[in-house]
């Protein structure tokens, strides 16, 4: 039975996408639900997986090709591919004992999808532990060593040598995200009047608080760690609510006021900066926000967030302070009209009731559109920000 393997549905705010990796070759053997085939868009890399057991039969679009949502890129035949499934099926049908053997010269015997696994990855077979029928080391168990040390070993071994006074150089086509992401960026610097202020905020309050009730939290809250970054949308939310222009973006000649706080979290990963939105932040509590970023931040490092997800926004957050940034100007993320930029925390001598004190200070950064927001809004709204973070009690009582 012959299916056609069709490119996802994509939102409205994408018009089309790039076919960036095929996985799977025509012939060749592939279980339901495995990924065939990767399409990246200018906001996330979406996987296509098998419709059911079988083979590719033809390939219609090859990397690079541009489609557009739902258009036929592939033909599968379901059940095909019995030539490559049946070694494995056969493999798994060996006694255990001639399973168990070593193969020739000590290499591990490791099923066909973890061989391909292994190479795509860098893993060294020789290192992963075999789960599988006699010690066999088995796609799962490549997956699991794909962090190991083994993997990092391979790669750096991989490196190509340069002979000493040799000029290498290296063209690479730029990816659909970071073409999109670099085009945001331009458009950021070239059609808003953006304006950069700047203050301090002390961090130990906040440390404190955390080092006093982090277990507790902890424990609490079923295992969800006491961040930094909580605390930071908790006081971003209330900010907001008090200066609305900070939380409204321009449309054309209008002036659009959100009654909501759906914040932006900007994360870095492998692909680019990506900016996964937390919704409706104002009814969530500090738990909630920290088990959400940090869910957030994890798929985006493993390419598993959806458009949905990045899409929209009133206000973002960004921090370059877990890169060791001290103070950076962040650039606007249209429609907002304003970004909250964060640092690293560094101690350094205050001048406290005329003595000085060495304390943890950190810079904050709020990059504005100075069409819509006056100084005096940008600057009341980062004091906010600052004071805020200096006594926690103001986000509890909202004053």
């Amino acid at each position: 039975m012959t299916i056609e393997i069709k490119a996802p549905t994509f939102p409205e705010s994408v018009q089309d996408g790039t076919v960036a990796t095929w996985h799977k070759k025509p012939g060749e053997a592939v279980s339901r639900d495995e990924l065939i085939v990767d399409i990246e868009t200018d906001k996330v890399v979406l996987e296509v997986v098998a419709p059911a057991d079988g083979a590719l039969s033809e390939i219609i679009k090859d990397e690079g090709d541009t489609v557009l949502s739902n258009e036929v890129i592939a033909k599968f035949e379901e059940g095909a591919g019995g030539s490559a499934g049946g070694e494995e099926a056969k493999a798994e049908e060996k006694p255990a004992e001639e399973a168990a053997a070593p193969a020739a010269g000590g290499e591990k015997i490791a099923m066909p999808s973890a061989k391909k696994m292994a190479a795509e990855k860098g893993v060294d077979l020789g290192g992963v532990e075999g789960t599988g029928k006699g010690g066999r080391v088995l796609k799962e168990d490549v997956m699991k060593a794909g962090t190991a040390p083994a993997a990092a070993t391979t790669a750096a071994a991989a490196e190509v040598s340069v002979a000493p006074g040799e000029r290498v150089e290296k063209r690479v086509p730029m990816t659909r995200m970071r073409k999109r992401i670099a085009e945001r960026l331009l458009d950021a610097s070239q059609s808003t009047a953006m304006l950069t202020t700047f203050n301090e905020v002390n961090m130990k309050p906040i440390m404190d608080l955390r080092k006093n009730y982090k277990d507790l939290f902890e424990k609490t809250h079923n295992g969800t760690r006491l961040g930094f970054m909580g605390f930071f949308v908790k006081a971003a939310v209330e900010a907001l609510k008090r200066y609305s222009a900070v939380n409204a973006s321009i449309d054309g000649d209008d002036i659009v006021y959100h009654g909501y706080q759906d914040i932006g979290v900007a994360v870095s990963s492998p692909k680019g900066l990506v900016v996964p939105i937390l919704r409706n932040a104002e009814n969530m509590g500090l738990a909630d926000m920290e088990n959400n970023i940090r869910d957030l931040g994890v798929r985006a490092r493993d390419g598993k967030l959806s458009i949905e997800e990045m899409t929209g926004g009133t206000f973002t957050i960004t921090n370059g302070g877990v890169f060791g940034s001290l103070l950076s100007t962040p650039i606007l993320n249209p429609p907002q009209t304003a970004i909250l930029g964060m640092h690293k925390i560094q101690e350094r001598p205050m001048a406290v009731d005329g003595k000085v004190e060495i304390l943890p200070m950190m810079y904050l950064a709020l990059s504005y559109d100075h069409r819509l927001i006056d100084g005096k809004e940008a600057v009341g709204f980062l004091v906010a920000i600052k004071e805020m973070i200096e006594d926690p009690a103001r986000i509890l009582l909202e004053v």
